[in-house]
């Protein structure tokens, strides 16, 4: 029996005490099954990260152009603190060495030279704002990106209790307008705690009663919290216990993590999730030679994102991370050159990381070097792909959201063809595989580097169906490479 949200909550809150011990192992209400299941992560790094420390170049002329304008700031090559080398050009930070094991697995895209590829802006709240609601340059619409996917998706499960959730007391400006947002740092403490715990139970009714009793946009919005008040607390009780042996570290982002991965598993209907993590805005004393406050910070990131990646992957009879794409980003990057206080000031380009089950992992994206001319005011690091190509990439290919011009209004130009809709989905990776010619069937796979660049490029030659032809993506201003990262 597939119970609707409203029927199973009616009364539920007077039942709780009854049910004290009972856990439910999937919520049929949540409809995990109906519709398009996926899950999209957006992590958030607000101060502008350093993306040249994160992945720094360890080799040719542009390693020599990094070490010069970074004497002191730079990731070495060699010791103990020497970067991980991701391919021969580039290396990750050797803090973030949990990421190498995604990476490794294939799972992990970064995307580099990202960011607005229509606006310089250096200020962390523009900037911010600009990217949040997918609208660079303008800030007059009045609903965040996010929320336009979730509005305009047409193939979402329905009778869901918790269709997006934001990890922390704040709801970002990418879910601005979305009603139905869960705000929650600990699931234990995501109650009614005002007061004697006697009256919890009457305040609870009590609050239903008045939320129940207009549909405006408080009223939906308390009615909800209520909601999932109810069915959390009902499944929480007794702690949490990650799957194949995951360990969260201990700080704000390891628990925020952990506290995304048991909600995932409660079959909720989760589509969308946010987390926010502070204190990237690194002016000064960033970390010499790979060590110190940048270090300590990507540790705790790239520890976080693993121990959820291993928590979900293959947790239980389903792999969760099949279903979850995961995106990380910041508002800009730094300059390429360190400043006097062994810091970096506002930048421009940055880089992106996508991971989960299906990513196509490797380095995406289109490089341009270090070279004084290539630098923007010769100081930062030019943007070649617009980060609304990246999220467009996931919103077509994961939810079969083809609604581009309603989510990233401005952006989608002539060149934007009609997505494939979720039904041609399996169809068009099918389609994708075809080989290329003078290449059979019976040939080994191509490399990662070899199908970016067969299907990176977008080489419609290899595409026969006549569906294929409409999945192209625009080129951005300043580059002309297509992605495929998932």
């Amino acid at each position: 029996m597939r119970f609707s949200r409203r029927s199973f909550l009616q009364g539920c809150s007077a039942a709780i005490a009854a049910m004290a011990g009972t856990r439910f192992n999937t919520l049929a209400f949540g409809d995990p099954l109906g519709g398009n299941n996926e899950i999209l992560v957006s992590i958030f790094l607000r101060g502008g990260m350093d993306g040249l420390t994160l992945v720094p170049p360890i080799a040719g002329t542009d390693r020599g152009l990094y070490v010069a304008a970074r004497p002191n700031l730079q990731v070495p090559t060699t010791g103990p603190n020497a970067a991980l080398a991701l391919n021969a050009q580039f290396g990750l930070h050797p803090a973030a060495a949990p990421l190498l094991d995604i990476w490794q697995d294939g799972k992990l895209a970064i995307v580099q030279n990202v960011g607005m590829s229509t606006v310089v802006n250096k200020s962390h709240f523009d900037a911010m704002q600009f990217i949040e609601l997918g609208t660079p340059g303008s800030k007059s619409i009045n609903t965040g990106w996010i929320t336009r996917h979730l509005q305009t998706t047409p193939n979402l499960p329905t009778n869901v209790i918790m269709p997006s959730l934001a990890i922390g007391d704040l709801q970002p400006v990418s879910l601005l307008g979305y009603l139905e947002t869960v705000n929650m740092s600990d699931p234990e403490r995501f109650n009614v705690s005002n007061g004697p715990w006697l009256w919890r139970s009457a305040q609870r009714t009590a609050l239903r009663n008045l939320f129940e009793a207009d549909s405006t946009w408080l009223h939906n919005a308390g009615l909800a919290s209520i909601d999932a008040m109810d069915i959390i607390e009902l499944n929480v009780a007794g702690g949490y216990t990650p799957a194949n042996g995951a360990v969260y570290p201990s700080g704000q982002f390891g628990d925020q993590m952990k506290v995304l991965a048991q909600m995932i598993k409660l079959d909720l209907g989760l589509q969308v999730a946010t987390v926010d993590v502070g204190g990237w805005d690194t002016h000064d004393q960033q970390g010499d030679d790979g060590t110190g406050y940048f270090a300590n910070m990507i540790g705790e990131l790239a520890a976080g994102i693993g121990a959820f990646y291993t928590d979900l992957a293959g947790a239980g009879a389903a792999n969760y991370m099949n279903r979850i794409t995961l995106t990380v980003q910041s508002e800009f990057g730094r300059e390429v050159f360190e400043n006097n206080d062994h810091g970096t000031e506002h930048g421009y380009g940055n880089l992106m990381l996508v991971l989960g089950g299906n990513t196509i992992g490797g380095l995406h994206g289109t490089w341009p070097g270090l070279s004084t001319g290539v630098l923007v005011d010769g100081t930062d690091v030019p943007v070649t792909t617009d980060y609304r190509r990246v999220l467009s990439e996931i919103l077509i290919r994961r939810f079969g959201n083809n609604n581009l011009e309603s989510i990233f209004p401005g952006y989608a130009p002539s060149e934007w063809r009609k997505a494939p809709t979720c039904a041609h989905q399996h169809h068009l990776q099918q389609r994708l595989r075809i080989p290329p010619p003078g290449r059979k069937p019976s040939d080994p796979p191509p490399s990662s580097q070899d199908r970016r660049t067969l299907f990176g490029r977008v080489r419609r030659s290899h595409l026969r169906a006549p569906s294929a032809a409409d999945c192209r993506f625009p080129r951005e201003r300043r580059g002309s490479h297509a992605l495929v990262l998932i």
